[in-house]
């Protein structure tokens, strides 16, 4: 059933009924009220595609977001669930695409074609041309994550400068000297990943304000390459007592490693870092964190999205969280640092 044969059985023409569906142009009560009569009678519904034509929207979103590695991460996932959640309830469907460039096909297509309304960006670069491309072409846009230059920019963020240096800090109060960081892979780093840099960052500035002694370690996002990050730090610096990790994929092996170096934690080692509150709760000990606010973070990014939708005039809009370090059971006083 089509447009057309609707238009046959009301007696009117076709761009009559397009309009009345529409409401680009004004029709009768009485003719917006026979077409509707056999609209119902023949149960028809318009498709996406007439919808976007009629209207000129999709009811569609983006979310652009390459895996960093060959699978998603929990963190990812818990992202990807809350952007759907979210945008369902403003009655949007999620169209994902696995674009880590500009020059991507998949990311070409979303452009060229207007497949979507607008388009929510993650895992984003200091310098990314993804951001850069969609604001040369006034396409709506919010990142999850922040650029170098995020002035004109619409994004939700995480401040990871902040939150590394408050685990520092939470280490150093507790008496440990020797910590190492674990932030995620080395090719995420030369890539611009924000996310690693800001941590990185606030890692170094907190340890240098409170003269400690520190390493630093890129590491995959698994628990096989945790562990091997675990057993390398012990025998680089034997006498490190406490970790700042980035990489919740790779928290199960590093928690893996310790055991294995007969470390206790917390009595012997303190575990701590930014990660996503229920991956937090379920290693043993319970992990002392900055929790990661990941629903909330795809809530906001839906919210910006759809003002920015119905407000294409609006300026930049953004939010930084900067939750607390919830305190569980990974850390404690410095031991000796030295296996048993």
């Amino acid at each position: 059933m089509n447009i057309g044969e609707i238009a046959r059985r009301a007696g009117v023409s076709r761009s009559t009924v397009s309009y009345a569906l529409s409401g680009k142009r004004p029709v009768s009560d009485d003719t917006r009220e026979k077409i509707q009569r056999v609209i119902d009678d023949l149960g028809y519904r318009p498709n996406a595609s007439a919808r976007a034509l009629a209207n000129g929207r999709t009811s569609t979103i983006a979310l652009v977001f390459p895996p960093a590695g060959d699978h998603y991460t929990g963190m990812q996932l818990d992202f990807i669930g809350s952007v759907v959640e979210a945008a369902a309830a403003y009655d949007y469907d999620v169209l994902l695409s696995p674009s880590g460039v500009d020059s991507d096909r998949s990311f070409q297509r979303l452009l060229g074609e207007r497949r979507v309304d607008g388009a929510i960006l993650m895992e984003i670069r200091l310098q990314d041309d993804r951001v850069d491309h969609l604001l040369a072409e006034d396409f709506p846009a919010v990142c999850i994550g922040r650029t170098a230059r995020p002035e004109s920019d619409w994004w939700v963020g995480l401040d990871h400068t902040a939150l590394a240096a408050a685990c520092v800090h939470h280490l150093a109060d507790l008496g440990h000297h020797r910590i190492a960081l674990v932030n995620r892979p080395e090719r995420l780093l030369r890539a611009g990943y924000e996310s690693a840099h800001r941590g990185l960052d606030g890692f170094t500035k907190a340890a240098a304000e409170r003269g400690l002694t520190v390493r630093t370690y890129s590491c995959e996002d698994d628990a096989p390459s945790g562990q091997a990050c675990l057993e390398r730090i012990l025998y680089e610096d034997p006498a490190t007592t406490a970790l700042v990790t980035l990489n919740e994929a790779a928290l199960g092996g590093l928690y893996r490693g310790l055991a294995h170096a007969g470390r206790h934690v917390p009595r012997d080692f303190s575990v701590t870092g930014v990660v996503a509150a229920r991956w937090a709760e379920t290693v043993t000990p319970r992990l002392t964190a900055a929790d990661v606010p990941a629903a909330q973070m795809g809530h906001l990014a839906v919210e910006l999205l759809v003002e920015r939708l119905g407000h294409p005039d609006a300026p930049p809009r953004h939010h930084l969280l900067v939750p607390p370090i919830s305190l569980r059971a990974s850390t404690g006083p410095a031991g000796t640092g030295t296996a048993p």
